[in-house]
């Protein structure tokens, strides 16, 4: 994470010195909520849709989706700014899909893009991210319809940024939604910050098969104990404590990877998708390891 972090206090920094006014981009996530009183991310929710209890007002009774959020696009405003998130002006639209155990199906998953889809243009929807991953328990079939609308929303411009899943290192063992070949799945990998972990997340990533045509992940970032928002209640003696934890996985590598694509768009709202992408996997740090663990390398925001 250091090695991206200082990449991007490089690319604010430029930009303060060139001047560039830009205006806040709008990053849709599928989580478990968001804890919106949070005083990282109070103010960021445009909409809010919960698929599983039906509720109005933005929650998080699992947490995972207030980590991912305060990744992506957390102020930092608990912490003085140390603990803030990739793109700390970014706007949110937030679809509930994971209960308070951190399930959910493939049923909740298709009205939530159906919903994503119908709401794009009104909140200028430009990066969907989808941090969780799906198990081997269910038929291929069972995928088509959601396989069709991920195609669907690509196709209109929303630029996809999904998890390779936690089931590695096996070959085969990326989420079935990350075999998607035209959104970005993303694995893990700490480059040369591994040392200081006892289990790195490259370990357990999901990888691809050596044999397939295209190489997927399609790219790694940093995601182990990655800091960022803890959802209500508020506890602890310390600030750390009290507003932030620390959680691991390729959750986490690809909320990072999403803010690195709402800060290219946000320098470049005039370009695709498509154009994102191709920065994205050219400009990726090779890591010198096989395609199947790392795709194309290391994000490299400051390069794309």
């Amino acid at each position: 994470m250091n090695r991206v972090r200082n990449q991007l206090a490089l690319y604010k920094t430029e930009n303060e010195i060139l001047g560039k006014k830009q205006e806040p981009v709008t990053v849709a996530v599928l989580d478990s909520g968001i804890d919106s009183k949070h005083p990282d991310l109070e103010g960021k929710v445009l909409a809010f849709q919960d698929f599983i209890a039906e509720r109005k007002i933005p929650y998080d009774d699992y947490g995972h989706g207030t980590h991912v959020c305060g990744c992506i696009a957390g102020t930092g405003k608990a912490s003085d700014g140390i603990y803030a998130g990739i793109v700390p002006d970014a706007r949110l639209v937030i679809g509930k899909i994971l209960d308070k155990r951190g399930d959910g199906n493939v049923e909740k998953m298709v009205s939530a893009m159906r919903w994503i889809m119908e709401i794009k243009d009104d909140f200028n929807i430009r990066v969907l991210n989808i941090s969780i991953g799906t198990g081997k328990g269910y038929e291929k079939q069972e995928y088509n319809e959601i396989r069709d609308l991920l195609d669907e929303a690509w196709y209109q411009g929303i630029m996809i940024v999904c998890a390779a899943g936690n089931s590695g290192p096996a070959g085969g063992s990326i989420s079935m939604l990350g075999m998607n070949r035209n959104i970005i799945t993303v694995g893990c990998h700490e480059g040369q910050e591994s040392y200081r972990f006892g289990r790195p997340c490259q370990i357990y990533s999901g990888r691809g098969e050596l044999s397939d045509v295209y190489r997927k992940p399609d790219i790694v970032a940093p995601g182990t104990e990655i800091i960022s928002c803890k959802a209500a209640p508020y506890r602890g003696r310390t600030i750390f404590d009290k507003y932030y934890c620390k959680k691991s996985g390729t959750s986490m590598a690809t909320a990072i990877v999403s803010g690195c694509c709402a800060l290219y768009f946000k320098d470049h709202p005039e370009e695709s998708n498509e154009y994102c992408k191709r920065r994205l996997i050219q400009t990726a740090h090779n890591l010198g390891e096989a395609w199947n663990k790392q795709g194309y390398g290391m994000v490299n925001p400051t390069e794309m």
